[in-house]
């Protein structure tokens, strides 16, 4: 069905062509937008000042009711949706042409604004214009797992077939508009650092390696900022952010994208408690102004966000689920063996993968989860009141982490035997050298600094209530298909 379609309007471009009009102009029109024309129309009972006037709409014609000598055409740009009446009356030179338009197409309308009988704004259309010819049908219906699935692979498509698809995207650009204003205010300076590393640090992942072919070496694809930017703070910046893109060599999940979006800040004459104050604040705040509430429905549930959020201790939090202490290699282990996680060997990783297995989906928030054992922190200060911990927190809501900040590590001889012990791991997800210009940078005195790092999608997520980071990225990642027939099987099975 969908070739025959192609087929016809393809057969409609040559015959557009040979008559001498332009299937494709290469100039647009001056419009209104559609919702300044909608606020300007009032009601039929109280018109408002742009009714009787003509005005000139651009859009995509997002279907047609022909009832002979009327058609009415909803037209849709980005503010909105409006319907245009075309009459043979008011377009009887043009009226022949009529045929050659279908759903779908890219239209401009002059016409007077007015209302139908039934007392809808409408605009009566007196010139019709084509500004792009649709070979490809709209798309009648996007629901259910196989359509959700070609609505990700098109999204050019989806996002005007689906308003409320154009809407989550609205509302992440706002999000991210009110985090740069929310950090200015506060005299943060927003930065850009490499996004190619000679050497992968900054966060435990596995990366992305390219090759740079000039200097004959290979670089990483950053798996975060956080390296460079403390390195700023060090050069006396003092309030730094950057709105990040990370890539990380991962699986793919609800949660889970190799590209994705993180904020990093770093504040001098700061330490974890004061980024958790900011990061209360700055989460109340982006609610408060998306919704007009510091609360939020996500995965079927409600969630404030106003300040203060709980503190929950990670080894209490540890220790109330394992029956054991956090440092107790013996019980851990077994502790490992019973729920089934896999030893690689190294028994800090083991841990923390017993706490995750057994205390994360249980942090239902918005909660910090503070002061992690030492030995999985590796750029994090160590607790003056207890040097097994470090002063770093993760932010939870529902069990899923958004974010994570420490006291940072200023001291150059203890980052440096870090660094060494990572390398010694030998585990694929840490640096595989030392970084010695960072510990240089740090010799020259990096003052104490706190940090925070947001992953935007997931905010993004909890802040639109959507259940996976597909819904908030533009072009997620996904599986490649082998060609465009296939890919039009998939969508229509």
């Amino acid at each position: 069905m969908t070739e025959i379609v192609q087929e016809d309007r393809a057969k409609k471009v040559a015959a557009l062509r040979e008559a001498g009009v332009d299937p494709y102009p290469a100039r647009g029109v001056e419009a209104v937008p559609v919702g300044e024309v909608l606020m300007g129309a009032g009601t039929a009972e109280e018109p408002g000042a742009l009714v009787g006037e003509s005005v000139v709409l651009a859009g995509r014609l997002v279907g047609m009711r022909d009832f002979g000598k009327l058609i009415f055409a909803p037209v849709m740009d980005r503010t909105g949706r409006m319907q245009v009446g075309l009459q043979k009356g008011r377009l009887s030179e043009w009226w022949p042409q009529r045929k050659s338009l279908d759903a779908g197409d890219l239209v401009a309308v002059r016409g007077e604004l007015g209302f139908t009988q039934k007392g809808e704004p409408t605009v009566w259309a007196e010139e019709i214009t084509l500004l792009a010819k649709a070979v490809a049908a709209p798309p009648e219906k996007w629901h259910g797992l196989t359509d959700k699935e070609a609505r990700y692979r098109r999204r050019y498509v989806d996002l005007w077939a689906s308003p409320e698809v154009m809407e989550v995207f609205r509302q992440r650009s706002q999000i991210l508009s009110s985090i740069r204003k929310f950090l200015e205010a506060r005299g943060y300076l927003e930065v850009e650092t490499p996004t190619l590393h000679p050497i992968m640090g900054g966060a435990t992942a596995r990366p992305f390696v390219t090759h740079h072919n000039a200097l004959d070496s290979d670089l990483y694809l950053r798996v975060a900022p956080e390296l460079y930017l403390k390195r700023l703070i060090v050069g006396g910046m003092e309030r730094v952010f950057e709105i990040a893109r990370n890539f990380r060599n991962e699986g793919l999940s609800l949660r889970h994208n190799p590209e994705f979006t993180m904020l990093e800040l770093y504040q001098a004459q700061a330490d974890y408690t004061h980024m958790m104050e900011i990061t209360e604040s700055m989460l109340s705040s982006l609610a408060q102004e998306l919704h007009g509430t510091t609360k939020v429905e996500w995965r079927g549930k409600t969630f404030d966000l106003k300040a203060p959020f709980q503190r929950v201790s990670y080894i209490e939090a540890f220790r109330e689920a394992n029956q054991c202490e956090f440092d107790d290699e013996a019980a851990v282990r077994a502790r490992a063996k019973e729920l089934g996680v896999k030893d690689h060997g190294d028994y800090w990783k083991l841990m923390n993968d017993v706490f995750e297995e057994t205390v994360e989906k249980d942090l239902i928030g918005p909660l910090f989860l503070c002061d992690y054992p030492v030995q999985i922190c590796p750029l994090a200060k160590r607790s003056p009141e207890d040097p097994r911990l470090a002063e770093r927190f993760e932010i939870f809501v529902d069990g899923i982490e958004l974010g994570n900040a420490f006291t940072e590590l200023n001291d150059p001889q203890d980052q440096f035997e870090r660094f060494e012990a990572q390398v010694a791991s030998k585990d694929p997800e840490s640096p595989a050298e030392v970084d010695v210009d960072y510990v240089q940078a740090l010799e020259f005195g990096m003052p104490p600094t706190g940090g925070l790092g947001i992953g935007i999608d997931r905010l993004v997520m909890l802040l639109t209530g959507q259940d996976s980071i597909r819904d908030v990225l533009l072009f997620p990642a996904m599986r490649r298909i082998a060609s465009q027939d296939d890919d039009a099987s998939e969508e229509n099975a």
